[in-house]
């Protein structure tokens, strides 16, 4: 093996984690001597070891002259654990390949001018593009304090969410339903609107195979008209955050918060940059917004999306009436509108799904 497909190990390692690490990035790290693999690890969890402490234990002291494989550069600080730098330089390891730099210019740069100061062979750059696209969440919290919004939506092949009566049970497949509740895994907080809480009564939560991570559920309800009565409510397998309004009733705010619901006020109105700007200062790093029309075109006019992933099912609907995945007066001109790209294209079951970002975002 080269020294490219020890970084595709060690970001593979890193992907296995995906949903866990928030708000830390995926680490990979890969320590190998004299061609063999002798430690590999992921960062699990936030506070918990990073992916160099793993693989570095892994391979005790075989360690002393190797070289260390890793998806993002080594932490030179001491956080809520020791600077990860220290311990590749106490492990007598020679040399070390870094996929990408820390994004924040805090501490970016840091951990390799530490290393090199320690006369340890330090190359950077491999593999950049995959490691950056891997944490591109982490880096869009980092540089915003804003999580990075995801915007999902499952369309018939004449694009409706739904039928003039509103139903919309199932216009995907089983496989597509089951990619998106890993989706949901992935991200920290899910969002819609109070007209889905009412007209669906939808758990929000992840159901795949052998458990997963629930998200933070988020509602954007200006009026309070969540009924208390609502699985958002009375399900306490995750917690449920409303935005709402200043003239929101009193009464039910204090009945909501009673059943463990946490209720934001906005002030006059929702506006998306003020929800996003609250959401990151509690520290969420990524949203998944699974709302209907009205929601979508309110994340659609401030151009607040990162990310959106579009299921396709091979049926037609029909109907003028019928609704579509955006509502709301839309753009009036083709200059105005928000292009993407389309990153990729793959089918799940009988569907198609396409994962799009604004043009040029990357």
């Amino acid at each position: 093996m080269n020294d490219r497909q020890y970084m595709e190990l060690a970001i593979q390692i890193a992907r296995s984690a995906q949903g866990q690490t928030t708000p830390n990035p995926l680490v990979g790290a890969v320590v190998v001597k004299d061609g063999q693999v002798i430690g590999m690890g992921a960062h699990l969890k936030a506070g918990e070891a990073h992916a160099e402490v793993h693989a570095i234990r892994m391979a005790g002291t075989k360690a002393e002259g190797a070289t260390i494989y890793v998806t993002l550069e080594p932490c030179s600080h001491h956080g809520r654990t020791p600077p990860c730098a220290d311990l590749i330089i106490k492990s007598h390891i020679k040399r070390v390949v870094i996929a990408a730099t820390d994004p924040n210019p805090k501490v970016s740069g840091r951990g390799i001018e530490k290393l090199r100061n320690a006369g340890i062979e330090v190359e950077v750059g491999l593999m950049k593009k995959e490691a950056d696209e891997l944490n591109e969440v982490f880096y869009h919290f980092i540089k915003t304090n804003k999580p990075f919004v995801t915007l999902k939506s499952a369309v018939s092949l004449d694009g409706k969410i739904a039928t003039v009566t509103g139903d919309s049970k199932w216009i995907t497949s089983s496989e597509a339903r089951e990619d998106v509740h890993y989706l949901r895994h992935t991200h920290d907080a899910i969002l819609v609107g109070v007209g889905t809480v009412i007209a669906d009564n939808p758990s929000l939560t992840t159901r795949i195979p052998n458990g997963g991570k629930n998200p933070i559920r988020v509602i954007l309800d200006s009026k309070l008209r969540t009924p208390l009565h609502s699985t958002v409510v009375t399900d306490t397998s995750s917690n449920t955050w409303i935005f709402t309004t200043d003239c929101a009733d009193n009464i039910k705010k204090e009945q909501l918060e009673q059943l463990g619901v946490t209720v934001l006020s906005l002030g006059d109105n929702i506006e998306i940059e003020k929800l996003l700007d609250t959401l990151g200062d509690k520290g969420i790093t990524s949203l998944f917004v699974e709302g209907g029309a009205t929601v979508n075109s309110s994340f659609l006019k401030e151009r607040a999306v990162n990310q959106v992933i579009t299921y396709i099912a091979p049926k037609l609907i029909g109907g003028m009436s019928a609704p579509s995945s955006f509502g709301g007066e839309g753009f009036t001109a083709m200059s105005e509108v928000l292009e993407l790209d389309f990153l990729k294209v793959e089918q799940i079951g009988p569907d198609i799904k396409i994962t799009s970002i604004p043009k040029g975002a990357r």
